[in-house]
């Protein structure tokens, strides 16, 4: 397993939301990329409402980082594209159900989706 270490300097402002604002990686023996995850389950279907689509849009993200061998505690850089900014905080607790005490580098942008029914997508790097 890679090493990872979390960078936090004292001379930036510290980070909200549980993420460090640098990663490093030594001895590490792959990194996988995890394109875009949007809130579509297996079957095509998306859920109603901004929670179920986080929460179904990390379900996706963890089947690609099983798929791979892998699990969250290897998210090295996540980066979440919301469509408004009051989801801010719903996805920062989201998040921290999945990830729990992991903190990978973290971006969040507000976009618009190309699909307008998707309200956000997650798209990660993971390394062992």
């Amino acid at each position: 397993m890679a090493h990872i270490v979390s960078h936090n300097p004292a001379a930036v402002h510290p980070p909200a939301g549980g993420y460090s604002m640098g990663v490093e990686l030594s001895q590490h023996r792959r990194l996988v990329f995890i394109s875009g995850q949007v809130p579509e389950a297996s079957d095509g279907a998306v859920p109603g409402g901004f929670e179920a689509q986080c929460e179904q849009a990390w379900r996706n993200v963890i089947e690609v980082l099983a798929a791979a061998g892998l699990g969250v505690e290897h998210l090295v850089k996540v980066t979440t594209f919301l469509t408004e900014r009051t989801q801010v905080m719903p996805n920062r607790i989201i998040r921290g159900k999945v990830l729990g005490e992991h903190r990978p580098a973290l971006t969040v942008v507000v976009v618009e989706t190309v699909d307008s029914k998707w309200l956000l997508e997650i798209e990660a790097i993971a390394a062992e």
